[in-house]
């Protein structure tokens, strides 16, 4: 396991070790803006070599689930700045997630309650989400069904996501990772049956649905340095109600070979029911760093074998703040509880217990 915790460098910011926490909404933020109990989860957890923030709304339409923060309001870099002093303080990196979920989302966490949008009028089936029900209350349900943008509707996403980066920049983030996974916005687009539209950001061809996408990473690292960004994309995920769809490899790798993605910091990417030689092809096809989505268990396999620069644990962050020195000693793992994953207070979020080794076996 040496190489997993060995340095590693992205863009020119050195990281400790190669294991990345991932961006996890915890669906613990009042109202939009994190707080001191934000800045102490991150805190806790800055063994990681790099952390990335939970996913912030660029909007108050890119909302998607309640209790996720935002990364549009003065107050919310004030908040967040909170956040980066505690990571920086304890030696950690972070990146903040800018986050867009378009049809994954419900009227009650829109402005004035309009429908969100989408790349399509297509809602997400058997899909639901945190929002706010009739008394008030947060409760599991069902998406709307989106408006679709308009082509010149699109240049207004560019810009949410242009502005939340240089938001995020000057809360303090070592830099900012764009979602374009998990069935959210970008990926509606991208999808090659879900995409039904008939302008220069549809149809058939990938070039197409990937437009927005590559359009938006160009202007975000215009605007912060592409060395300063990162993007996420999950292919053959099927979050949001993405089925398959033909052609869907040629696209991702279509993807991985943009030029867009040249000097950024990372591709981060999750791979759902993909073909077994995919993962190799993505990889020969984005020759920058990449880091992907591992177990524990699986997290050395994939840097010795070559299939990733970096590895990215979730779940296992949330119920062991101290995970890389756990997983350099073979300390045991703690379990999280269920039951505390999304929403509440302290209890299953800043209250799990660094290990204590015992008596016997400490120097």
């Amino acid at each position: 396991m040496e190489k997993l915790f060995s340095p590693f460098d992205i863009g020119g910011l050195r990281l400790k070790n190669r294991i990345v926490m991932a961006p996890m909404s915890r669906a613990r933020i009042v109202g939009s803006t994190p707080d001191a109990s934000t800045a102490l989860y991150y805190g806790q957890r800055a063994g990681a070599g790099l952390i990335i923030a939970e996913g912030a709304n660029v909007s108050p339409q890119a909302c998607g689930t309640a209790g996720t923060a935002g990364i549009y309001l003065p107050e919310h870099v004030a908040g967040w700045r909170l956040t980066t002093q505690a990571v920086h303080a304890a030696g950690g990196r972070i990146f903040l997630q800018l986050a867009h979920a378009g049809r994954v989302s419900h009227r009650s966490l829109q402005p004035s309650g309009v429908a969100p949008v989408s790349s399509t009028h297509k809602p997400a089936l058997n899909t639901t989400i945190f929002g706010i029900s009739r008394t008030g209350d947060t409760a599991r349900l069902p998406t709307s069904a989106p408006q679709c943008l308009a082509e010149p509707d699109l240049a207004g996403i560019r810009a949410d996501f242009v502005r939340a980066a240089r938001l995020a920049m000057a809360a303090g983030f070592d830099g900012v990772e764009i979602h374009a996974g998990n069935g959210f916005l970008f990926e509606q687009f991208i999808h090659g049956a879900l995409n039904d539209r008939p302008d220069g950001y549809g149809g058939a061809a990938a070039s197409n649905r990937l437009r927005l996408l590559l359009e938006t990473i160009d202007a975000v690292a215009s605007a912060v340095g592409a060395d300063r960004v990162g993007v996420k994309v999950t292919p053959f995920s099927r979050l949001g109600d993405m089925p398959p769809y033909a052609g869907e490899t040629d696209t991702w790798l279509a993807f991985a070979r943009a030029p867009q993605l040249q000097g950024l910091a990372y591709v981060h990417a999750a791979f759902g029911a993909a073909d077994a030689a995919f993962p190799a092809q993505f990889r020969q096809a984005f020759r920058g760093t990449l880091m992907l989505a591992a177990s524990p268990d699986a997290a050395s396999a994939l840097l010795d074998g070559g299939l990733a620069d970096l590895v990215v644990m979730g779940r296992p962050f949330i119920a062991n703040p101290d995970l890389v020195e756990r997983l350099r000693h073979g300390w045991p793992l703690a379990m999280a509880a269920n039951d505390t994953v999304y929403g509440g207070g302290a209890a299953g979020y800043t209250d799990y217990p660094s290990y204590v080794r015992p008596r016997e076996l400490r120097a």
